[in-house]
């Protein structure tokens, strides 16, 4: 992932403002020497907020700032004015971004709007001022409260992509060939595992105009689930994927063992993900002739839809936009 312009994760020490003081002040004019109460709240700390923005697709702007400190409110003064509040820091991150609390790993919300806002954390409140400690038989309160102070902590973001399709396979099965032919998208491609280092996403053009974003997301190897390989990073945006194409090279020495192995490995790391719709897609068919893809047909597991498709040929590739699109509007 070194040098890469995709980031997934980072942590971040956040400080909220402190708030600002209330004010201890009595009312005096010409015409008033000795005048009630009237000192004024101090102001909010500033928040840190996070908020959606659909025109980012990484945290990478967020990878070296480690502190985010918000301001101070400011504190009240005379007439029962309220200070100023402290600055809020609101923060862009992508659509698909899940916050998390750094000590607990618990989670705290998930941006999945574009111009949602959230409260990363909150700013201290500001102490009320005198004028709200005034009684029958405290007429000249001379205290006020000190503000509220702010919080800190180390906060986790963490971004699960959002795609309509995500191409789920072990590596090298053609999933970047494939997102290179049918969109405009130009992930790396080579004959060896784990060219995809970091998630591609691209747009799928389909008929009448419409179209569908797919994300060739990095191979998954057993295990992936207890994080081997890339692991849980990658399943993370897995979870985000309106369907899943199941990517197997139609010469692999056994189809349905590796579809149980996949299919495994979704299950160990979200049963969830069971649940959306998915379709089995035998790339490279163009290595295999007629008669053996009708013996293949035969071992498939009956579960699941399937297709025979050529990157490189070009093979099936309409059929495969035309099943994709029905999965994805029933």
């Amino acid at each position: 992932m070194e040098g890469s312009n995709f980031v997934d994760y980072v942590k971040l020490f956040c400080r909220s403002g402190n708030g600002g003081a209330g004010s201890v002040h009595f009312r005096h004019d010409k015409l008033t020497a000795k005048g009630g109460p009237d000192g004024g709240d101090g102001g909010r700390g500033g928040h840190i907020i996070l908020r959606g923005n659909k025109q980012l697709w990484t945290l990478l702007h967020l990878k070296y700032r480690k502190h985010i400190h918000a301001k101070n409110g400011k504190g009240g003064s005379d007439a029962r004015r309220t200070g100023g509040s402290g600055t809020d820091i609101t923060l862009e991150v992508p659509l698909g971004t899940v916050a998390k609390d750094g000590d607990t790993n618990e989670l705290m919300f998930e941006i999945t709007e574009e111009g949602q806002q959230e409260i990363l954390i909150k700013g201290g409140r500001g102490g009320l001022g005198n004028w709200h400690f005034r009684s029958a038989t405290n007429q000249v309160p001379m205290h006020a409260q000190e503000g509220e102070r702010g919080s800190e902590g180390w906060k986790i973001l963490e971004l699960k992509l959002l795609a309509d399709v995500g191409l789920v396979g072990f590596p090298n099965a053609g999933k970047s060939t494939l997102l290179s032919v049918v969109s405009a998208a130009k992930p790396e491609i080579g004959n060896y595992a784990f060219t995809t280092l970091v998630p591609n996403l691209g747009i799928v053009s389909y008929h009448e105009n419409k179209s569908f974003v797919m994300a060739d997301l990095p191979g998954i190897i057993e295990g992936a689930h207890e994080g081997r390989g890339l692991g849980q990073r990658f399943l993370r945006h897995i979870e985000r994927n309106s369907m899943l194409l199941f990517t197997i090279a139609a010469d692999s020495d056994d189809i349905r063992k590796e579809y149980k192995i996949l299919l495994n490995e979704l299950k160990q790391y979200n049963r969830e993900l069971l649940l959306k719709p998915r379709l089995l897609v035998l790339t490279k068919s163009d290595m295999i002739d007629e008669e053996l893809q009708k013996l293949i047909k035969k071992e498939l597991p009956r579960t699941i839809p399937h297709i025979f498709i050529s990157s490189l040929t070009g093979k099936n590739i309409d059929k495969l936009k035309d099943k994709i699109w029905k999965l994805l509007n029933p």
